[in-house]
């Protein structure tokens, strides 16, 4: 095991994560033929519960294990940090069976929470049973987050990322063949086959979580600080260790409470609120499984950038704010927000332009699903950068700054995502719009403020960072103008499946080059790009 970098970290986590993407994309086709936009619904239900579940059971303390081992690495307190590992593990092995018992006893009412007394689609029996399927996720997953904690606080962010990929890669072959043998083989009807599928995520993180265990075990002496490092550490006793790990836990928990309610907000309002507009519930269930499932699975592409940079951000941004050195703060949230600028603007607008054929490549036409991902796929843009700026301020330990930024933002959304549902179809579009538009503009408040706090408490200035997006945004209208001017020759609309793969490729190497070529004219690649570490990543690794 290699430490990493800031970079070589970002490069491997986003590399992992990208790579984790492809393989829930690659799954999303077939199993979206063998379950449909019923069983869609049925899923996202079970995975929209399950995360505020998980935020529950973990409490931010895989991440404040990874931010305390990172502090007291960089102060030379071996059995301090051992401790703090060993105690974080106990804590969350305890509320992992604590969740898991209120999700899994408690699971009727909340399916009727999400579906009250509304006619058609899944039954309340059916919600309640993989509710429940998936409840056993968390006697792993928790565990499973804390290992990965502790090996990124170090810095050791490859077996960390090799491991979620396993994750995924077992849980991707268990969606997909376990929901079609039960489904299309053995008949056991829509509620048993999502069920398998979501179980998917209890196997997955199981086989992951023994493979760290047993990484941490073979490589135990690359985490002792030698004896010429070593210093006298000061005595800190359990009770004042646990407030530690309270103390930086509990903000993150809050943190992920408050982004998950983004998505309860949706969960309780859409489908209600589209079918007293006059849409059925099967379109309404439809919609919902659209902006849940179906097009956040391919608004993650663009996510997971922002997600792998995170997962470097925490071990390397938290030594330079315990020493104090915020001109080196500065330094790696500029580096941050440009990779972020060059990478997902122009995706984001691309998979927009493309969303046709794009939606017809995984999922096969669906006149909801082309028009609604098109307008919701630019949620990935705002949200990708508050992620960024939150983490950034937790970090430094700014949770004020953290939980009130993302609570203006949810209070935004609350207040917006149903009248922009009723103005949206007042104005002539479909209603359906209004939740995206309202999480787009709840998000862009909260990076709006954040962005004027840091500069204000910490002095972290933008001025490169604008610089490279007003160059990436002439180069996307550009790209953008080719593309269209494209669309006489190569036409966008396609009824098979092939051609739609086809056009994406040609409009994404067509729109790709000419974004990068107006980029380097304009010098406007910003000095993230570092080749060096690129190079020593591979033969480190």
């Amino acid at each position: 095991m290699k430490k990493s970098g800031f970079l070589q970290g970002a490069f491997i986590a986003t590399a992992s994560v990208i790579i984790c993407k492809i393989l829930g994309l690659i799954y999303v086709i077939p199993f979206y033929d063998i379950i449909g936009n019923q069983g869609g619904a049925l899923y996202s239900y079970a995975y929209e519960i399950y995360s505020i579940f998980l935020s529950l059971s973990t409490v931010g303390i895989p991440t404040a294990i990874s931010k305390i081992i990172s502090e007291y690495n960089t102060l030379n307190y071996q059995h301090l940090k051992e401790r703090a590992y060993k105690m974080g593990s106990k804590i969350l092995s305890i509320l992992g069976i604590i969740c898991f018992l209120a999700l899994f006893i408690f699971a009727p009412q909340i399916a009727y929470l999400i579906k009250g007394d509304s006619l058609g689609g899944n039954s309340l029996e059916s919600i309640t049973l993989v509710i429940r399927t998936i409840s056993t996720a968390l006697l792993i997953v928790p565990m499973l987050s804390v290992n990965r904690g502790y090996l990124q606080g170090h810095k050791f962010i490859m077996p960390s990322e090799i491991s979620a990929v396993i994750e995924q890669l077992v849980r991707v072959i268990i969606i997909v063949l376990g929901s079609f043998l039960a489904l299309k083989v053995f008949n056991l009807g829509l509620d048993i086959s999502v069920s398998i599928a979501v179980l998917g995520a209890t196997i997955g993180a199981f086989i992951s979580y023994v493979y760290l265990k047993y990484k941490i075990k073979k490589n135990k002496d690359i985490f002792k600080i030698t004896k010429k490092e070593s210093v006298e550490e000061k005595k800190v006793t359990a009770k004042a260790l646990f407030k530690k790990i309270l103390f930086y836990a509990i903000p993150f928990v809050l943190i992920d409470i408050i982004k998950s309610s983004y998505s309860i907000v949706d969960l309780f309002t859409i489908v209600k609120t589209l079918t007293n507009l006059g849409y059925s519930a099967i379109d309404a269930e439809n919609v919902m499984g659209v902006i849940s499932t179906w097009a956040s699975k391919l608004n993650m592409i663009i996510i997971s950038i922002s997600i792998g940079i995170t997962a470097s951000l925490i071990p390397h941004i938290m030594p330079s704010f315990v020493k104090k050195d915020f001109k080196d703060v500065s330094k790696k949230v500029n580096e941050a927000m440009q990779i972020l600028v060059v990478l997902t603007i122009p995706m984001t607008i691309g998979l927009s332009f493309l969303s046709y054929p794009v939606w017809n490549a995984f999922y096969g036409y669906d006149q909801i699903g082309v028009s609604l991902f098109s307008v919701n796929i630019f949620i990935a843009i705002t949200l990708s950068f508050q992620s960024i700026l939150v983490d950034t301020s937790q970090i430094m330990n700014n949770t004020k700054l953290s939980f009130g930024s993302l609570f203006l933002g949810l209070l935004v959304k609350l207040i917006l995502n149903v009248p922009m549902m009723h103005l949206c179809q007042s104005l002539g579009f479909e209603a359906y719009y209004g939740s995206s538009i309202a999480s787009i503009i709840s998000q862009a408040t909260t990076i709006s403020f954040l962005l004027w706090q840091l500069h204000r408490k910490y002095h972290i200035t933008y001025q490169e960072t604008v610089k490279v997006l007003g160059k990436t945004l002439i180069s996307c209208v550009v790209m953008v103008a080719i593309l269209f001017g494209l669309k006489f020759i190569f036409p966008i609309t396609a009824s098979s499946r092939l051609i739609s793969i086809i056009i994406c490729v040609v409009y994404g190497l067509v729109g790709g080059i000419v974004y990068f070529y107006l980029m380097l004219k304009l010098k406007a690649i910003p000095k993230v790009n570092k080749l060096s570490d690129v190079k020593n990543l591979l033969k480190n690794n």
